[in-house]
């Protein structure tokens, strides 16, 4: 297991962008980040980061991983396929998957994800705050 920084600038609109939509990347999410990004391996995984953060946080909005996947402008699949990594890297599911019903299934974040959500999000803030300053000064290197 490994942490991996990244330090940027992230804006993100309620809308995809075409480059985003194309990709299928997450661009809906209204929280803008300066600092660093931090991003937890597992093995070759990357077991929680940025974009995992926000799909488990939209998960958890809408009860479903097909409406947090449109949420944030992202396939179906790109989704499902970040929930299953984040599933696979910790010693229990964070989203589980809800059969039948009604109104069809759903999704739910687990407590454990829950948990891991609010830790990632902790680290998050630690992060940009111990360089902020560093930052500033970085940034105004930059164009």
């Amino acid at each position: 297991m490994g942490i991996h920084t990244q330090t940027g600038k992230r804006t993100r609109s309620r809308t995809p962008s075409a480059k985003g939509a194309a990709k299928g990347t997450a661009t809906a999410s209204a929280r803008r980040i300066d600092g660093p990004q931090i991003r937890i391996m597992f093995r070759k995984a990357i077991a929680m980061g940025p974009g995992k953060a926000d799909l488990l946080r939209a998960i958890g909005t809408t009860g479903s991983i097909s409406a947090a996947a449109r949420e944030l402008g992202m396939s179906y699949r790109r989704a499902w396929l970040l929930v299953d990594t984040m599933n696979q890297c910790f010693k229990s599911p964070l989203v589980e998957t809800l059969t039948g019903g009604q109104h069809g299934g759903g999704a739910r974040v687990t407590e454990l994800g829950q948990d891991v959500l609010r830790r990632y999000l902790d680290m998050e803030a630690k992060a940009a705050e111990s360089v902020k300053d560093e930052l500033a000064q970085f940034t105004r290197l930059m164009g």
